[in-house]
């Protein structure tokens, strides 16, 4: 049986896009993944994400990619209830991935704290696939964590290009002040958003404000 994970990458940043990705492999070749020391991608160098991620596509049966931009998360957070905006439209991606996999099985790490709801949404567009979904399941499973290191270095290419383009700006994070200095400084010089950054983070209202003692 060929089994899929899937997660995510830049789901609390304010800059650049929400990356998700899966990672379908067959059973017998897990233990060749799980050989090549995959883990969570937060807890690995840059280098070391990029030099996993193509033998990690190597092992795979197939890889799927998504890139989620700022205005499609804006759209979706600005129509939705409260408690389905991201999480809903997390869930619904990685079901889209889930079936473009083709897998009879996936692992998806779950954004909700509703574990059950956002197993049925995922499940709903994975084309007849089943779906475990578990907090933190990066650290349980092999192929989720592939998943993550594949979905975090696609990231990083996305937020390089954005750099090259648009000039340095730190991470993208609203807790990194280079961040917060870059949007304050283009917010002022041009008096708009930029295309590129989320324009319904409440991190906007602190800048405007100049409170930028907290961020979201």
């Amino acid at each position: 049986m060929i089994v899929g994970g899937v997660d995510d990458a830049g789901r609390g940043s304010i800059i650049g896009p929400l990356v998700i990705a899966g990672v379908a492999v067959r059973e017998e070749d897990l233990p060749l993944i799980k050989g090549l020391g995959v883990k969570d991608s937060k807890l690995l160098t840059p280098e070391r994400r990029f030099s996993l991620a193509p033998r990690i596509r190597e092992i795979a049966v197939r890889v799927e990619v998504r890139f989620i931009e700022p205005a499609e998360i804006d759209s979706v957070v600005a129509r939705m209830p409260k408690f389905r905006r991201l999480n809903y439209l997390e869930g619904r991606v990685m079901g889209e991935v889930v079936a473009g996999l083709g897998v009879p099985l996936a692992y998806v790490d779950a954004s909700d704290v509703d574990l059950e709801r956002f197993r049925q949404v995922v499940e709903e567009f994975s084309g007849g696939a089943q779906v475990v979904a578990e907090h933190r399941a990066e650290s349980k499973y092999p192929v989720v964590a592939a998943a993550s290191i594949i979905a975090k270095t696609e990231r990083d290419r996305a937020v390089e290009e954005l750099r090259r383009r648009y000039g340095e700006f730190g991470t993208g994070y609203p807790h990194d002040p280079a961040t917060i200095d870059f949007l304050r400084r283009w917010l002022d010089e041009r008096g708009s958003i930029p295309s590129f950054a989320r324009a319904s983070w409440k991190t906007w209202k602190r800048i405007r404000s100049s409170d930028l003692s907290a961020y979201i």
